[in-house]
C-alpha cells in the first residue's frame, strides 16, 4: 500500500485482516466510525472483516433533530446552509465556484475540506457530532454482543482529534487558550534536509488559515500567528478531551456489564501531529510529533505502567492474539508486546520504523533543491536514543531499491541532547559511527523487506 486510493484487497488479495482471523477463531467481529481508511477499502469497510455488517450512523442518530453535520463536521448554520446549497448544484450538475484540487503534499486534503474553518465550538451534546453518535452506537452494540454470550471483537473508530479540530462547547471551557503552550522550537533544522519539511497543506484547505499564516512557496512556511496558533492548539485539546469522554462512555459500558476486568482493550492512534513544531501544522513527515502515537493495552491479569520500549502499530495484531490466547497467523507482521506489559524493563525489538513520501511539484521542487526527481520516500528508524531517516530517490518502489545508490539524503536525530530537533547530525562527525551504524541496520531491515 502506497497511497490512499489503493484498495487493500486489489493490492494484496490475501490479506488477512485482524477482525477477519478472529471470526476464524469464532469470534463475532463488529465495527463503527473510522476503522480502515474509506478509500482504501470496500462500500462495506471490508466486508470480509465483519461477521456483523459494518454499522454507520443514520440522520436520525444525530441529537436535537440536527442531522448529519456539514461537509461531515459542522453543526453550525450558515455551514449546513452552504452544505445543502452544495448538494443542490452537485445534482444539477454545477461545479462548486472556487473549488480546488488537492494540495500536492496532502493525500487527504480536497476541495471539500475548504468549505469551513478549522475549528467549531458550539453549545451541543455529544451525540450532535459523529464520535458521539459511534460512541452510543457502540455502546449499544456492546451491551447486545455480551448478552449472546459469544466472544467478539469490537472495533471503534473515532475521528478527532483529526482535522478541523470541533467538539463541544464544554470540552473547550476546560482550558484556558491564554494557556495553551505554542511550540517552543518553531524553525526549520539546522542542516535540514528540505523535503522533510511539509507545507501544512491539509490546515491550509480551512477556509480561516489564509488570513492568519504567512506562508510563501519560496520558503514553505507557514508563519501562524500566535492567536491562532493558540487557538488550534485549544481546539486540539478540545477534541482530544471529547474523544477521552467517548472512550469513557465505553469503558462504563463494559463496568456496567461486569465484564472490564475480563477484557483485553486498545487504545492507539494512527499517527501523532505537528501543533507548530518545526513550523508544522500536520503529520506528514517523518518527524518525532508525526510518528509517536499513543499505544495502550488493557488485559486481564497485567497491572498498569508504561515504557519507554519501541514499538510499532504492526504489533497491535500478534499482541491481541497472545493476549487471547490465539495462535498468532504466520501472515502477522510484528512481534506480541505482552513480554513489555509484563516487564515494562522488557524489550521486543530494538527499534521501530515509518515511512512517508515526498511528491513535490517538479518545478518547484528543482528550483529549490536543484534535484529533478520529485518522488521520494523516507523510511526512518528509531531506537532509544536516535531517530535515522534515509530518503531514496523514486526508484525506491523497484526490486532492488535499497542499495547505496538510491539514497538522496539522510538525517539523525538525537533525543538525548536535542529532544526538539533542532540539529540534523547524520554528517557530523562526532555521529560518524552512530550513524554509520544506524544506516547499516536500517538498510539491512529494508532490505530484508524486499519482495522474493
Amino acid at each position: 500500500m502506497w497511497d490512499l486510493k489503493t484498495k487493500m484487497r486489489e493490492a494484496n488479495p490475501n490479506t488477512l485482516s485482524l477482525p477477519e482471523y478472529l471470526i476464524s477463531q469464532g469470534y463475532t467481529t463488529s465495527g463503527v466510525g473510522k476503522i480502515y481508511h474509506p478509500s482504501s477499502a470496500d462500500k462495506k469497510s471490508d466486508e470480509p472483516s465483519w461477521s456483523i455488517p459494518f454499522l454507520r450512523p443514520s440522520a436520525s442518530d444525530y441529537a436535537n433533530g440536527l442531522g448529519e453535520p456539514a461537509f461531515k463536521h459542522y453543526q453550525a448554520a450558515d455551514l449546513k446552509k452552504r452544505a445543502l446549497e452544495f448538494e443542490i448544484a452537485k445534482a444539477e450538475g454545477k461545479k462548486e465556484k472556487g473549488k480546488k484540487e488537492k494540495d500536492n503534499d496532502d493525500p487527504e486534503a480536497t476541495g471539500e475540506s475548504k468549505r469551513g474553518p478549522a475549528t467549531e465550538c458550539l453549545d451541543l451534546p455529544d451525540n450532535a457530532y459523529e464520535d458521539g453518535v459511534s460512541a452510543l452506537i457502540a455502546k449499544n452494540q456492546i451491551i447486545n454482543l455480551t448478552k449472546a454470550g459469544k466472544p467478539y471483537f469490537m472495533a471503534v473508530g473515532f475521528h478527532k482529534p483529526h482535522l478541523p479540530f470541533i467538539a463541544p462547547k464544554k470540552y473547550w471551557d476546560l482550558y484556558n487558550r491564554e494557556e495553551m503552550p505554542l511550540a517552543p522550537f518553531q524553525e526549520h533544522a539546522k542542516n535540514e534536509v528540505f523535503l522533510a519539511y511539509e507545507t501544512s497543506g491539509e490546515l491550509r484547505n480551512y477556509t480561516d488559515i489564509p488570513e492568519f499564516t504567512t506562508f510563501t512557496k519560496e520558503d514553505l512556511r507557514a508563519g501562524l500567528k500566535p492567536v491562532k496558533q493558540k487557538e488550534l492548539i485549544h481546539g486540539y485539546y478540545a477534541a482530544v478531551s471529547y474523544t477521552d469522554a467517548q472512550v469513557g462512555i465505553l469503558l462504563n459500558t463494559l463496568d456496567s456489564l461486569g465484564i472490564l476486568k475480563n477484557t483485553i482493550i486498545v487504545l492507539w492512534g494512527d499517527h501523532g501531529w505537528h501543533l507548530g513544531d518545526h513550523d508544522i501544522w500536520g503529520k506528514h513527515t517523518n518527524f518525532e510529533q508525526a510518528t509517536r502515537s499513543p499505544l495502550i493495552f488493557a488485559a486481564p491479569g497485567y497491572k498498569a505502567g508504561k515504557t519507554t520500549s519501541m514499538t510499532e502499530h504492526v504489533d497491535v495484531f500478534p499482541t491481541i492474539c497472545n493476549l487471547a490466547g490465539l495462535e498468532i497467523p504466520k501472515s502477522a507482521q510484528g512481534k506480541s508486546l505482552a513480554p513489555i506489559m509484563k516487564n515494562n524493563k522488557a524489550k521486543v525489538k530494538e527499534y521501530s520504523i515509518s515511512q512517508y513520501p515526498r511528491n513535490i511539484k517538479s518545478g518547484e521542487f528543482k528550483k529549490l533543491t536543484g534535484y529533478t526527481s520529485p518522488k521520494l520516500m523516507g523510511y526512518s528508524l528509531r531506537n532509544n536514543n536516535y531517530r535515522f531517516t534515509l530518503w531514496l530517490n523514486n526508484n525506491f518502489r523497484s526490486e532492488e531499491h535499497f542499495t547505496e545508490d538510491r539514497i538522496y539524503a539522510a538525517e539523525m536525530y538525537d533525543y538525548v541532547k536535542d529532544p526538539l530537533e533542532k540539529v540534523n547530525v547524520a554528517n557530523e562527525k562526532e555521529y560518524a559511527k552512530a550513524a554509520a551504524d544506524l544506516k547499516k541496520q536500517l538498510l539491512e531491515y529494508l532490505k530484508s523487506q524486499e519482495k522474493k
